[in-house]
């Protein structure tokens, strides 16, 4: 097995595949990566047995074959190489030679017949949707993931698609984030695909922000996203998502209407002095001002006030700032609409289109 490639075609699809690969665990397999040379060019695979990575490159004039190498160190060699330099790859047995230049490098292999893979979908429902809605769809949720929770169905996010609508939807107990948008998925009924919480993360960094269309394929058990060169799969969480249609407030009435930019602004110095572990603000809501406050564990104060407006009677309620500046970060709107109950209940933010987000945040005691 031989070929050559340049080290700028090389890097960004090698940097990905490795981004999967779980350096940490027992098989050292596994800390490995599939190279594999066809007559249509080069594949690179990565795994960590939950998820799956392939990417494909075009080359030339090289000699078919596979084999398996070290993808943190092939990553480190292949960086500290020039960005228009050519790079071979020699495989024989156990040994790859890798040169550049007046560079020599000798890399262990190991087998490719036993290099795990993902099963693959059978009878997949398939779909497409253009990847900088899907991106949309995944970023505008993503941060109220939950993290290492024991409710493991929380570590994700879950994708409920229907006939022509498709949503996704994360929680991590204290929060939520839903978002919905339009797009025909040809289900003939409901589904609930529950993503895990590092595919999630990897497939925010390979979508773009184009009109591209991405291809989706769904299992029983895994999800599969088809990209221009890039295959990623994932296995699915088996559990049952909250009903979380019951936690959105529908009876709130008192709305806040503030300019975000400077809603975001008073929030992160409001916060500078607030209690480290809890990070709470309290906001004070009247006819035309909203209040915030915090105070920290050594009496130390601090006190914004913002322009808005409010109807409805005087309101008290305390917030993580962490969760309200989670969503003013990925919102778009000049103004946030933010409804109210009591002091005692969940606030609801919504967005407007194309992708239609609705926020809940449970309060703090003050």
């Amino acid at each position: 097995m031989k070929f050559s490639i340049r080290q700028d075609q090389l890097i960004q699809p090698l940097q990905m595949v490795s981004s999967i690969v779980d350096r940490r665990h027992e098989s050292p397999l596994l800390a490995n990566i599939l190279l594999r040379i066809t007559p249509q060019g080069l594949t690179l695979t990565g795994t960590d047995l939950e998820v799956e990575m392939i990417t494909h490159i075009n080359i030339s004039n090289a000699q078919t074959g596979e084999t398996t190498l070290p993808a943190r160190k092939l990553l480190d060699i292949c960086r500290t190489i020039p960005g228009e330099s050519d790079i071979s790859f020699s495989i024989d047995g156990s040994q790859a030679t890798i040169r550049c230049g007046r560079s020599r490098f000798t890399l262990a292999t190991l087998p490719s017949d036993e290099f795990p893979a993902l099963k693959g979908i059978d009878d997949p429902e398939e779909f497409a949707i253009s990847q900088q809605r899907l991106k949309q769809l995944i970023d505008y949720t993503s941060f109220s993931m939950a993290n290492q929770d024991v409710r493991y169905f929380l570590n994700g996010i879950c994708m409920e698609l229907h006939k022509d609508s498709i949503s996704t939807v994360a929680t991590d107990g204290h929060r939520l984030a839903l978002c919905s948008l339009r797009n025909e998925t040809g289900v003939s009924e409901t589904r609930q695909l529950i993503i895990p919480r590092k595919a999630v993360i990897e497939l925010s960094r390979l979508l773009s922000e184009n009109d591209e269309e991405v291809t989706i394929q769904t299992g029983t058990n895994s999800i599969r996203f088809l990209l221009t060169d890039v295959i990623f799969s994932t296995r699915l969480i088996d559990g049952q998502f909250p009903d979380y249609e019951r936690v959105i407030p529908q009876s709130n009435s008192n709305e806040l209407v503030v300019d975000r930019v400077s809603l975001g602004q008073a929030l992160k110095r409001a916060s500078i002095l607030s209690n480290e572990k809890i990070r709470s603000v309290r906001l004070n809501l009247e006819s035309e001002l909203l209040r915030i406050s915090a105070r920290n564990q050594e009496q130390e104060e601090s006190e914004e006030e913002v322009p808005a407006r409010y109807s409805g009677g005087s309101l008290e309620i305390g917030f993580n700032v962490n969760y309200l500046l989670d969503i003013l970060q990925v919102l778009d709107d000049e103004q946030v609409r933010i409804l109210f109950g009591d002091s005692n209940s969940s606030c609801l933010i919504n967005s407007s289109e194309p992708v239609m987000c609705r926020y809940v945040v449970m309060p703090m005691r003050l």
